[in-house]
């Protein structure tokens, strides 16, 4: 057996916390690939919801083993609140979460710069959650950031530190009239920090190098989605990472010839949070309907989230770019009560329509969408298992979804709960197990 990544094909915020949940029932072990602790996986049972935003959504399947692989960017603050929590619910983690030795960290400093860099942007500001991604992966890319395996020397770390600190207090006071980072105190917190963290970390590539090896079953989870991958996504407006097919291979250390399948993970319509380019958007009493019944608040920051129809050129473009095998659609049971459905097949752009996904920024900005419509429905489909349960308009607008983009949909989830999914054609590379509630 290979990796099966999970991807999401959208803005991010796709679902792809259930599905991970799902998928883990069978799979060996569970590996986040990149992003950091901005993003939240958000996974229901019953009554009970949880959101994890750093350790992989398999943790719940206890006999799955899960990596944080050296791609993420680590707050220390939130990974050990994560693993608190986890443990307070019951499951262990001793042993089964891995930490890669190469991850880099969020340091205080790349929070303070984020934030005031957002504040003097005004109006050009990107909409980041202020939890330091960018600045951390920027101090990776110029070959200064701190490494998990720096703080295995308290010499090492203070050297880099005090470097990197002054560093930023002087672009902290000067260039951004804000306060400094006192060293010493930060020194203490991150060697404190090393003696928690130690017996999680090891070295996770040689670890997932073994195990495909011996043949284990790999899912390996991204965070946010396609269109915001620092090189495809709609640039500026992005995040600061890789959540494409490619960053599963050099944020875990895993060769492309290990991956055999791609599940996309896609909304049944669109939603998008900061700023950027959003073509669909439907600000309007339907766009508000579709936040409020899809509760399409932020998992991370509570922010409200922008909604609109689904966009198939941008859909299209990426599974051209992830090598999609699969699709698992989330949310249908969101638009049940809409009397008509719109989907987005094509752009119009002076005077031409076009299904090309622009890179430029300026151009989608632009673009008005050419939209196909549908029927909807009024039935209650949360209790749907098959897709015979479903009514015949929403089995029409799967389908067309499956035609337009020619990629197999293996399962639609109608609900937030583990037992509300729906397989739709012939079952996905590691089988779907809904387990108890």
């Amino acid at each position: 057996m290979g990796v099966n990544v999970i991807i999401g094909a959208q803005w991010g915020d796709e679902g792809k916390g259930k599905i991970v949940d799902l998928l883990s029932a069978n799979v060996d072990i569970v590996a986040r690939y990149q992003g950091g602790a901005n993003a939240g996986h958000t996974i229901c049972w019953g009554d009970e919801t949880f959101v994890l935003h750093l350790v992989p959504s398999g943790i719940f399947h206890e006999h799955a083993t899960c990596v944080i692989g050296n791609g993420v960017v680590l707050d220390p603050v939130a990974i050990m609140e994560e693993i608190r929590m986890i443990r307070d619910l019951g499951y262990d983690v001793d042993g089964r979460l891995l930490i890669s030795h190469n991850a880099h960290l969020i340091m205080p400093y790349h929070k303070r710069i984020e934030e005031a860099r957002e504040r003097m942007r005004d109006s050009s500001a990107i909409g980041t959650t202020g939890r330091g991604i960018g600045p951390a992966y920027m101090d990776k890319f110029a070959r200064t950031g701190i490494r998990v395996v720096d703080l295995l020397d308290r010499d090492t770390l203070r050297r880099k530190l005090k470097r990197a600190i002054e560093e930023k207090n002087a672009v902290l006071r000067g260039v951004y009239d804000a306060d400094g980072l006192d060293v010493e105190r930060i020194i203490e917190e991150y060697v404190e920090f090393d003696q928690l963290i130690d017996p999680f970390v090891t070295d996770t590539s040689q670890y997932l190098g073994q195990a495909l090896r011996a043949g284990k079953r790999i899912l390996a989870e991204g965070a946010q989605g396609s269109l915001l991958d620092v090189d495809f996504g709609t640039y500026p407006f992005v995040t600061s990472s890789h959540p494409t097919v490619g960053g599963c291979c050099t944020g875990l250390g895993v060769p492309p010839t290990a991956v055999d399948t791609v599940t996309g993970i896609v909304k049944a319509y669109s939603t998008r949070v900061g700023n950027g380019p959003f073509p669909t958007e439907l600000d309007d009493a339907t766009g508000e309907r579709l936040r409020q019944a899809g509760g399409e608040f932020g998992a991370t920051t509570g922010r409200p989230r922008r909604c609109g129809w689904l966009d198939l050129v941008a859909l299209r473009y990426a599974s051209m770019i992830n090598g999609l095998t699969e699709l698992a659609i989330t949310k249908l049971d969101v638009l049940t009560g809409l009397d008509e459905l719109k989907v987005c097949t094509a752009y119009r752009y002076d005077g031409k329509e076009t299904t090309r996904f622009p890179s430029e920024v300026q151009t989608l900005e632009k673009v008005e969408p050419a939209y196909v419509s549908f029927e909807g429905w009024s039935e209650d489909i949360t209790g749907a298992r098959r897709m015979d349960d479903l009514p015949q308009a929403a089995r029409r607008y799967v389908r067309f979804l499956r035609d337009a983009l020619g990629v197999r949909i293996s399962m639609i989830s109608t609900g937030p709960r583990r037992d509300q999914i729906v397989s739709e054609e012939a079952a996905p590379a590691f089988s779907v197990s809904t387990g108890g509630e």
